[in-house]
């Protein structure tokens, strides 16, 4: 099968790209990213920026007539960044640009990605769509409070993936959506914010992205539509 990995030059999408160009049951996978990455037998690079239409759609009319495409991953995501994003501690904290940044990296660019990528998956037979989200995305889990735009950008993407579990159900029974938690993973991302994270529970990329890929392969038809762990745990809504 054929595999498209959004955010491929990233940690996590760069160590999903290889753990899948290890596997027999994997022709080619199409490793997508703002960047570029390296070629070779199995992995095709392409040039994209999941938050732009024309290059989305680009893409799209370059993968069709490729075949099947039986997995989309999307393991894309902002959290903070050098020019002073940060997670907002409190709601004294929040502000119109930052929602606006995060909500475009972490909800709108993975609904593109669906709109240009659902069409191009197989209607019969299993099929994935995942996109990374986070557990500080469940409405009921949160006791916390803080990191509005994160936790917000990370709901709604859980609900839009509901979305498409439900609209696509109706064309293959076998079609698969999901979020899934990576887990702590010793990224960019996190970075900043592993000082309180134990050793054994901070991930490398390659950790994650083996545990995310187990994941994968044990989901059902049942399972759409929700949000899992790294252990593959569901988390609640």
């Amino acid at each position: 099968m054929q595999a498209v990995i959004f955010g491929a030059s990233g940690g996590i999408g760069r160590a999903l790209v290889a753990r899948l160009a290890a596997r027999a049951d994997i022709s080619h996978i199409h490793a997508v990213s703002r960047s570029g990455t390296e070629a070779d037998e199995k992995i095709m690079p392409h040039t994209a920026d999941i938050t732009s239409e024309a290059d989305l759609a680009a893409l799209a009319a370059a993968l069709k007539g490729t075949g099947d495409i039986a997995l989309v991953i999307v393991a894309t995501g902002l959290l903070s960044d050098a020019s002073g994003l940060q997670p907002e501690k409190s709601w004294r904290h929040q502000s119109l640009d930052a929602f606006e940044q995060v909500f475009r990296a972490n909800t709108f660019g993975p609904a593109l990605v669906a709109k240009h990528m659902l069409p191009l998956m197989p209607r019969k037979g299993r099929a994935v769509f995942a996109a990374l989200s986070a557990r500080v995305g469940s409405i009921s889990d949160n006791r916390l409070g803080g990191w509005h735009a994160y936790r917000a950008s990370k709901a709604a993407l859980n609900m839009l993936v509901r979305n498409y579990a439900i609209e696509q159900a109706r064309v293959n029974d076998r079609f698969i959506a999901v979020t899934l938690h990576p887990g702590t993973v010793d990224t960019g991302l996190s970075r900043p914010f592993q000082s309180n994270v134990p050793d054994a529970q901070l991930f490398s990329p390659d950790q994650s992205a083996g545990y995310l890929l187990k994941v994968i392969e044990g989901l059902t038809p049942a399972n759409t539509g929700k949000s899992f762990d790294w252990a593959g745990k569901e988390i609640p809504a």
